[in-house]
């Protein structure tokens, strides 16, 4: 039996992701049968953007030697009470997505604003691929903005791991993403 319930994680994350004003509409779950490489992906969106254009998908990479590392971390402890070391960590990686935008934004200044709306606790990179359906088009501009933080198996172990802040940084990203989608899609 695993000493974290990863399953009962991501239940719980989404659950709170709720509670911070996502809508959440899909969860999967793959693993790979080499090597037992876990992931798990959930679809979401501000509450506030059911109809689009803004999509937010969440993946969480379980890495099976991060996790028996840690599993004989915690059965060495000799005290029950004694905290394991914060030393194991799961990568979370968020990801937003627009359809391709004809007025896209100046990939410096949006990179620029939004390291200023996800702050320290959600680093973020801008790219984006511009890309012509026939050489006498005009391009269209596909925004990447994506961002990744590490989930703490100690803090998910003792209960203490909610993204609380990382979960406010993301809604912000989003609600920005909006603000700005109607001009970079030629709506306003």
């Amino acid at each position: 039996m695993a000493v974290i319930d990863v399953a009962g994680f991501v239940a719980d994350l989404k659950d709170h992701a709720v509670d911070h004003g996502f809508h959440v509409h899909d969860e999967r779950h793959f693993v790979e049968t080499y090597s037992l490489r876990q992931s798990w992906e959930v679809d979401l969106h501000p509450e506030e953007a059911c109809g689009g254009p803004l999509d937010l998908h969440l993946a969480l990479d379980v890495d099976p030697r991060v996790m028996l590392s840690f599993e004989d971390i915690i059965l060495a402890l000799e005290d029950e009470d004694e905290e394991p070391p914060d030393t194991f960590q799961f990568p979370l990686h968020f990801n937003w997505s627009m359809p391709p935008l004809p007025q896209g934004p100046d990939l410096l200044v949006l990179a620029t604003d939004l390291a200023g709306v996800g702050g320290t606790d959600l680093p973020i990179e801008v790219s984006a691929i511009d890309s012509f359906a026939s050489v006498t088009d005009a391009p269209e501009r596909a925004v990447n903005v994506v961002a990744k933080v590490e989930v703490s198996l100690a803090r998910v172990f003792m209960g203490q791991e909610q993204l609380c802040e990382v979960l406010d940084r993301c809604l912000e990203v989003s609600r920005f993403l909006l603000e700005r989608a109607p001009a970079w899609l030629g709506d306003d």
